[in-house]
């Protein structure tokens, strides 16, 4: 997501180091959204004017990037993943990045969940001497006021090509980043398969096979979210990372807080597109010079695949709703196509293993959400006055709203704590059926399912600091149950932010008779999961008390997995009926 940072300092130093291919796109139509480039002339340098400090200087040693560099920078991204880092900076300077005593010193990194892919990238590529181009403006297809949320997709209008203008003059590896920092948005991983209007965006859709789908792998959310992948378990489970508009970096693993949506939409998994520098000039310390970035075509691509929009069988489905996805004759649902598409083998499901495994995952994510309420206290954001609206959209905005409120994040929690109760169930139901996806050996899976799920929710807890500076402890089960009373308005205190409505948690809580109004009118916002980025908001009070439309849902869903549980039970398994029934 775009965030105005040092934009111009950054412009200037990359005017200066680097020369830029102009903008010569197509034609914008009227009133289409539009995303400026970084630049937009081919500036030359006078390498005795302006010196890229030794440090910073991006060194273009090779021309272009070959299986092994992709490799390492495969592993440079697992390294990341695999650490404990929880934010973007202390990512880069932990000892898992094996570049960092090159960096200079007073450097500060920082992603959001757009710049992720794209810092990850440059910053490999600048220490390893790799060329590096990006989109660096776009535009609609059609109208739209938000490029993030474009209903038909966006194309590439702009490019811009990191490059030594002449020898000697080096591109600044920090100024590249600054500037992506400042242009990027999700906006640029919104783009429909085969897309040939304008130029070529810095991605492609994959196929969904583990070949294609490895270390590095972006996966967008066509509601506004980006991560990378660090990870395919031999189970067929894939783990990502990704940032926010606080820096801090998170862990997951893919499931249906992942939506899919029209091809038009580009949602899912994307790879970087092979580029090449050609036309440069070798200069005598071995960097190269000059010459541009070309981007390898659709038809050059091995693993350029429509399918996750498409379906697998043929003919092809007209419309990505009706898609089908079929594993040795056996249709499955997408996310379980994924999983098996990616997995070494044939996919049998441990249900006690799994659901310890979603459960430690909803845990990290409480704990993720702890994090980034307290970088909002500190802000002092919770001691703002109560704005008179909400924003045009609570999900899709900018400023201190985007960088600090939750609602998107708690809309992603909320799809999980939802697929976790679904996923138990769909075990019993696997169980009932006598299914030869499950690895059971036990006598009642519904007890061992409970059995499991209180052990480890037993072992979560979830600490976060109440307004007077002590310190307040959640269960697992606690906060499940508040899940949906979980305030996303950075504007109220903590104990607000977790949903306390009892009144010695609240006692702490200085929020005044208008903050609390507002608190209890967001309840219909915060009962749903859909993230609506294409409703006009901006909701005064007297709005969310009168329940206009586009302000929420009445009730929650269901999250409570023990009285699924319970509920699922039913019939014996078909197994034990057979046997039963045995002469």
């Amino acid at each position: 997501m775009m965030r105005l940072r040092n934009w111009q300092g950054a412009t200037f130093a990359l005017a200066l180091a680097c020369a830029f291919t102009p903008a010569e796109a197509d034609t914008q139509n009227a009133g289409t959204a539009s995303m400026a480039p970084v630049a937009s002339g081919a500036e030359t340098v006078d390498p005795a004017y302006y010196q890229t400090p030794e440090g910073f200087r991006w060194r273009i040693t090779k021309t272009q990037w070959s299986e092994s560099d992709e490799r390492a920078f495969g592993e440079f991204v697992t390294a990341i993943g695999e650490s404990d880092c929880r934010t973007f900076d202390e990512c880069l300077k932990g000892q898992h990045n094996i570049y960092r005593a090159s960096d200079p010193r007073g450097m500060f990194f920082y992603a959001d969940c757009a710049d992720l892919p794209y810092a990850l990238r440059a910053y490999f590529a600048w220490k390893n001497g790799l060329p590096f181009s990006y989109a660096s403006g776009v535009a609609a297809v059609g109208r739209s006021r938000d490029l993030r949320y474009s209903r038909y997709g966006n194309y590439v209008y702009a490019r811009t090509d990191v490059l030594a203008g002449q020898e000697g003059a080096y591109p600044n590896g920090r100024s590249v980043l600054n500037a992506i920092n400042n242009v990027v948005s999700s906006a640029m991983f919104r783009f429909a398969p085969g897309t040939t209007r304008g130029k070529l965006f810095d991605f492609y859709p994959v196929e969904i096979s583990r070949e294609a789908i490895r270390p590095g792998t972006v996966i967008y959310d066509p509601n506004g979210h980006v991560a990378v992948v660090y990870k395919v378990e031999n189970d067929g489970r894939i783990l990502f990372i990704d940032s926010h508009p606080d820096n801090s970096l998170t862990r997951g693993s893919y499931g249906k807080r992942f939506v899919r949506a029209s091809a038009s939409m580009g949602a899912g998994f994307k790879n970087w597109r092979p580029s090449k520098l050609v036309g440069a000039t070798q200069g005598a310390d071995g960097a190269w010079h000059g010459g541009h970035i070309e981007l390898a075509p659709d038809s050059a691509l091995a693993d350029w695949s429509d399918e996750q929009f498409f379906g697998t069988e043929s003919p092809r489905a007209k419309q990505w709703t009706d898609a089908r996805f079929v594993y040795k004759g056996e249709a499955l649902d997408y996310y379980d196509y994924v999983r098996q598409a990616v997995a070494k083998g044939d996919v049998v499901y441990d249900p006690i293993k799994e659901t310890r495994l979603m459960v430690r995952e909803l845990c990290d994510d409480l704990h993720y959400r702890a994090q980034s309420i307290d970088i909002a206290v500190k802000a002092g954001l919770n001691g703002r006055s109560q704005p008179a609206r909400l924003p045009d959209n609570i999900y899709g905005t900018s400023g201190a709203w985007e960088t600090y409120s939750t609602p998107s994040r708690d809309a992603r929690l909320k799809t999980s704590f939802v697929e976790l109760r679904d996923r138990t169930l769909q075990f019993v139901e696997m169980w009932k059926a006598d299914d030869p996806k499950l690895a059971y050996d036990g006598q009642d899976l519904p007890r061992d399912l409970g059995a499991a799920y209180r052990e480890e929710a037993e072992a979560c807890t979830v600490i976060y600091t109440a307004s007077n500076g002590e310190a307040r402890r959640l269960t697992f089960e606690e906060a499940r149950a508040r899940l949906f009373d979980f305030s996303f308005d950075p504007h109220h205190c903590p104990e607000l932010r977790w949903g306390a409505s009892d009144a010695d948690e609240l006692r702490t809580c200085p929020d005044g008779r208008t903050k609390r109004a507002w608190y209890d009118a967001q309840q219909r916002l915060r009962n749903q999961m859909e993230r609506t980025y294409d409703a006009r908001m901006g909701f005064s009070l007297a709005d969310l008390r009168a329940g206009v439309p586009g302000s929420g849902r009445d009730a929650p869903p269901e999250t409570d997995v023990l009285s699924a549980i319970e509920e699922g039970r039913g019939m014996e398994p078909a197994v034990r009926l057979r046997a039963s029934n045995a002469p």
